[in-house]
């Protein structure tokens, strides 16, 4: 079988395993953040936090307790790393230095998961499952959370009450993430990944060849960093490592585990409005862009020149064999069209349009399909863009879902799709201005650039891949890609809460004949044009500093 085969063959297969579980995940989903029961568990987590999951909450209510939580969980999780020396189960491992720490707690709160060391050799059992592994289940459980809240701003009227933050997080934990997480965690453990507390371990001392490799509970966290949309290895290899990712079969299962929540979300959306019809033109969306970004991927790197891209089947340099270019470009594409920040592959390695699609995947918003809850939120924040440029177009006053778009709600949007772009290139620009971060570079040109392009890019949207050829375990680093991941991350949710709680308040307007039909194809199309546009009026000059160029000289 040819090497393009396999993977068009993998991705057939992929495509069917999300359309089975679209339907009866998407409506479970829509019935927990609507049921009015509280589980027996839940209710004990409410009242060991405090908290009353039956009071409704106002927009700023709501956007203050995922600001408190959120809070809590990097001071948590800073003290966690920095007292790593004095707890057992530490593997020996001493403490995390403050920037470090910092950069740490900030990235995994934010569902970011940027590392800048090597999990291996600094982090031991405790912090690893009791700290890393809890924050990728509440974080993605947050993101949840705020998109459930935007999309009650739509389904409610005449009221500003968007739900319980705290209900809603605890509810997207126990009912959703956590069962599914078990069950996956047995498919990684029969498919290879490791188990285990276990020490360091030195193999190979026979052959000449001795390492020391530790063990850990890695299929537990593999498969919530990969549901989750979180990223963060065990390892540095991440899900190119064996332990993690042991084979095709498991390869394939982290790449639907990526994808199962965010396109189901779109099923939850349709349902809670009261319209599937609305949640398919999302999904159409969504799936337009990631079915042209993956062929793209895979047609860029098979399409090597030369007799060694030849012998090779395409550019197999950074990619494990294991894997192939298919699956590693279905991967990476998943991963950087989510907020996961997983990689099976070297994305440095990429051709050079090939790390252009990883860096646009990210640029656009990472809303297709998103990230677990953001991707959602995100989807409906360009959605009312394209509304509004519709009604510009035909001199009427947009709506969307019967809620009309006015000048506080376009605000609201505007200053979303601001924000990111903000944090990427201002930092970009910075770190080329100041000498001390250049030196971080290990390659030079326009590859160079690109490195700390997609640095910035993958912090403020909480991706968490690297293009890995930058040393960013540099105090510079460390700081501002730490305050790239914390506005990149809870700046939005505050436009998104503002307007979710702007349009709650709101009475339905009557749909009549003028009303710009979204649930159509005409609207999905108007949609995927208005992000393509947005993301490359504001990207495109950087974009052919760095992958443009490298692509074109290649």
């Amino acid at each position: 079988m040819s090497p393009v085969l396999a993977g068009i063959l993998q991705l057939l297969a992929l495509v069917v395993a999300l359309g089975l579980s679209y339907r009866p995940l998407g409506d479970h989903m829509a019935r927990v953040y609507s049921s009015k029961k509280h589980l027996k568990p839940e209710k004990w987590i409410y009242k060991a936090i405090g908290a009353n999951p039956s009071v409704e909450m106002r927009w700023p209510a709501y956007l203050r307790g995922v600001l408190a939580f959120s809070a809590v969980s990097v001071l948590f999780l800073y003290l966690l790393q920095r007292g790593q020396g004095s707890l057992p189960g530490s593997l020996g491992f001493v403490s995390i230095d403050p920037d470090q720490a910092f950069n740490t707690a900030a990235s995994f709160v934010a569902n970011t998961n940027w590392q800048s060391y090597y999990g291996e050799q600094a982090m031991g059992h405790v912090v690893q499952t009791g700290g890393l592994a809890v924050q990728n289940f509440v974080s993605a459980a947050v993101g949840m959370a705020v998109a459930v809240a935007l999309v009650r701003g739509f389904a409610r009227s005449r009221t500003g009450e968007l739900g319980n933050f705290w209900a809603d997080l605890v509810r997207g934990v126990v009912r959703i993430l956590l069962p599914i997480a078990v069950v996956g965690a047995l498919v990684l453990v029969a498919c290879g990944a490791i188990q285990n507390f276990s020490g360091i371990h030195e193999v190979g001392q026979f052959t000449g060849g001795a390492q020391q490799w530790n063990g850990g509970a890695v299929a537990s966290q593999e498969v919530i960093k990969e549901l989750g949309t979180n990223g963060g290895g065990y390892f540095n290899a991440n899900s190119a490592h064996p332990f993690e990712n042991p084979n095709g079969l498991s390869n394939l299962f982290e790449i639907y585990l990526i994808l199962v929540i965010p396109f189901a979300l779109t099923r939850t959306f349709g349902r809670m409005v009261g319209s599937l019809k609305q949640g398919y033109a999302i999904l159409g969306t969504m799936v337009t862009i990631w079915i042209g970004f993956t062929a793209l991927m895979m047609w860029t790197e098979f399409a090597g020149k030369g007799p060694a891209f030849e012998l090779a089947g395409g550019a197999m340099e950074g990619k494990e064999t294991r894997f192939g270019i298919g699956a590693s470009a279905i991967f990476s594409v998943a991963t950087t069209l989510t907020s996961t920040g997983a990689v099976n592959s070297f994305h440095s390695s990429n051709t050079g349009f090939g790390g252009g699609i990883n860096l646009l995947g990210m640029q656009l918003g990472e809303i297709a399909p998103g990230g677990v809850g953001s991707g959602l939120y995100g989807m409906l924040i360009m959605a009312i863009i394209a509304v509004f440029i519709a009604g510009l177009m035909v001199g009427r006053t947009p709506e969307y879902l019967g809620k009309k778009i006015g000048t506080r709600e376009i605000k609201f949007a505007a200053c979303y799709i601001l924000v990111t772009p903000a944090l990427v290139l201002g930092f970009t620009a910075a770190s080329f201005v100041l000498d001390t971060p250049a030196h971080s570079m290990t390659n030079s040109g326009a590859h160079g650039f690109s490195e700390i392009l997609y640095a910035y890019t993958s912090g403020a949207n909480n991706n968490g891949s690297a293009f890995a050829g930058l040393n960013a375990d540099t105090q510079w680093f460390n700081s501002t890609i730490g305050i790239a991941m914390l506005l990149g991350r809870f700046l939005p949710m505050v436009f998104v809460l503002a307007l979710a709680g702007s349009l709650a308040e709101q009475r339905p307007v009557p749909e009549t004949a003028g009303t710009l039909r979204t649930e159509k194809p005409l609207f999905t199309g108007l949609l995927v044009g208005t992000i393509m546009i947005i993301t490359g009026l504001t990207y495109f000059p950087a974009l052919a500093l760095g992958p443009l160029a490298e692509g074109l000289a290649a």
